[in-house]
């Protein structure tokens, strides 16, 4: 699984329903939530 830091919990966390996407610019990133409080976490390159 892929792992992004959550800023909340100020910790890497696992992302939960990952989803992969494109930003306007054309590269790749990596959205989801925290498993822990809820919070979305965005991964740049991912």
């Amino acid at each position: 699984m892929s792992e992004a830091y959550c800023v909340k919990c100020k910790a890497k966390r696992e992302v939960k329903d990952p989803s992969h996407v494109t930003m306007k610019n054309g590269k790749p990133a990596l959205t989801g939530t925290c498993p822990v409080c809820g919070t979305k976490l965005y991964k740049i390159g991912g």
